[in-house]
């Protein structure tokens, strides 16, 4: 083997410290960019442990209300056509034996009409709350459904 030159590193320490410190820089503001990330998609918590938005404006002194969809068959697929997503309506059931009628949901909101349908009544989803849900379903297996559009539109 023959003779060579010394080697000769640039810079020496400086370099090494100057290095370490921009990847501590990189890695401070990965940090807090993940920080911000996680406090925009989930919110600071508030003061007594709760989480998320709330469903009504505070101040109103109402609970907040759980709607459910509920799919509801009513037996004139005619009326079924007039509806559309948004409308109001007040769901009235009559007995099969043709007894008295009774309201069994005021005021709740079609979420969805399906295209024209064929053979006994059309499915129609409204948006309720979860007891008036439990009466609609009750109401459809006992008798037939109608509906008239509410004054609350």
């Amino acid at each position: 083997m023959g003779p060579f030159g010394p080697l000769r590193v640039r810079g020496g320490g400086s370099d090494r410290l100057r290095r370490m410190l921009r990847r501590q820089r990189r890695a401070a503001a990965a940090g807090l960019a993940l920080a911000g990330a996680v406090l925009a998609t989930t919110g600071p918590s508030s003061a007594d442990g709760g989480a998320g938005p709330p469903e009504d404006p505070p101040g109103t002194g109402r609970a907040p209300v759980r709607l459910v969809s509920a799919p509801v068959r009513i037996a004139d697929p005619e009326t079924v056509r007039l509806l559309r997503p948004g409308d109001r309506v007040d769901v009235i059931a009559v007995g099969d034996a043709g007894g008295d009628a009774r309201v069994v949901a005021r005021g709740a909101r079609v979420a969805k009409v399906p295209p024209a349908s064929t053979g006994a009544g059309a499915l129609v989803v409204l948006s309720v709350e979860r007891p008036t849900a439990t009466a609609l379903l009750g109401a459809g297996t006992s008798g037939r459904l109608a509906v008239a559009v509410s004054d609350a539109n």
